[in-house]
């Protein structure tokens, strides 16, 4: 399997996040990426790739991002910070003010770059910082490359993406994520000649951003195993009756479980998702990587083993579809690169 990923990475590491009501030091860090690497070379992922940032990769991946990302909301990313800090700011963008949902519609996306922190910014605990643009970008990169591979004949591939981006929506960011790059490598695979796409998320939090992407859509399948709403971030969305609408009616399907969730429960339902994949007849699968549903994982509740990781990966790889892995979360950091290679190697063990 071969392996894409970026040292732009280290471009974003914003100095803390609102957790609890206290500034901490943000989960999402960069040691997350070294420990995955680490381990990627202990068993054997020696097959490295670099993204595609040629005149025409840079193109392309402009064009898809432009189908699953609004136009003004591309353009805040790219002009966030230089607006923060023409008004003499240096520290991180944290946004701090949001329209209240249940009152009157707001007319308007605000002027003053603070508005606009909390028009497209969904939570405190994602702050923009000088390089998050650039970071999140080459992310997204990494998983149209894998996406790339894929269709041009291997069986799968990993983008070990940083930042993670399944909390990304149309329109908006927060939970860690900018880009929604689980959203760009199916809508490659779809540009590419397929004729549906599914996606899993097997990361503990729902994936509210990507949902959001594909609600109206029936040519990608969205299936999401995740804590329940009830009482786990993201809250708003991830309900099992959000099935999608219009032409997308039916083609998302929504798993949540409650806190304690052992590997049994979990597994039952990753296999039903996995039916509806093959139900659907999906053409490729994209896998949203979190492995924070590790037992450790200091901001989650399930009850997963690392060996529980490969067990599932053995689920995935038996669907027998060309596939891209693209990393999304996992929290205990000295863990996170065991649960998500002991994944791949599962995958290898059953395609």
């Amino acid at each position: 399997m071969q392996v894409v990923r970026s040292t732009d990475h280290r471009l974003h590491f914003p100095t803390g996040e609102l957790n609890g009501g206290q500034l901490v030091r943000p989960f999402e860090c960069p040691e997350r990426w070294d420990y995955v690497m680490a381990t990627l070379a202990d068993h054997g992922f020696t097959d490295l790739v670099d993204p595609d940032q040629s005149p025409t990769g840079e193109a392309a991946l402009d064009a898809t991002l432009a189908q699953i990302h609004s136009a003004d909301y591309l353009e805040f990313l790219t002009g966030a910070w230089s607006a923060w800090t023409a008004l003499g700011r240096t520290s991180d963008m944290i946004p701090t003010f949001f329209p209240a949902r249940q009152g009157a519609d707001v007319p308007g996306r605000p002027d003053h770059i603070d508005g606009q922190l909390g028009w497209y910014g969904f939570t405190c605990d994602t702050a923009i910082t000088e390089g998050t643009w650039s970071a999140a970008r080459a992310a997204a990169a990494l998983a149209l490359t894998a996406q790339r591979l894929v269709s041009s004949g291997q069986s799968s591939a990993f983008a070990l993406c940083r930042p993670p981006g399944h909390h990304a929506g149309g329109g908006y960011f927060g939970g860690y994520c900018f880009l929604n790059n689980a959203g760009v490598a199916a809508q490659g695979f779809l540009n590419d000649g397929a004729d549906r796409v599914a996606i899993v998320d097997v990361d503990f939090h729902h994936g509210n951003g990507t949902q959001d992407i594909f609600y109206g859509r029936d040519d990608v399948l969205f299936v999401s195993l995740h804590g329940d709403p009830v009482t786990e971030f993201p809250y708003f969305h991830g309900y099992a009756t959000e099935t999608g609408s219009g032409p997308g009616d039916g083609f998302n399907a929504n798993y949540p479980l409650a806190a304690g969730t052992s590997f049994d429960e979990w597994s039952a339902a990753l296999a039903d998702g996995l039916a509806k994949v093959a139900a659907f007849g999906a053409d490729a699968l994209v896998v949203s990587l979190g492995v924070d549903t590790f037992a450790d994982d200091p901001i989650s509740s399930f009850t997963l083993g690392s060996d529980d990781f490969t067990a599932y990966g053995e689920m995935l790889g038996a669907a027998g579809l060309p596939t891209v892995y693209c990393m999304e979360g996992g929290y205990a950091v000295e863990q996170i690169g065991v649960n998500a290679v002991n994944v791949l190697e599962g995958h290898l063990s059953a395609s």
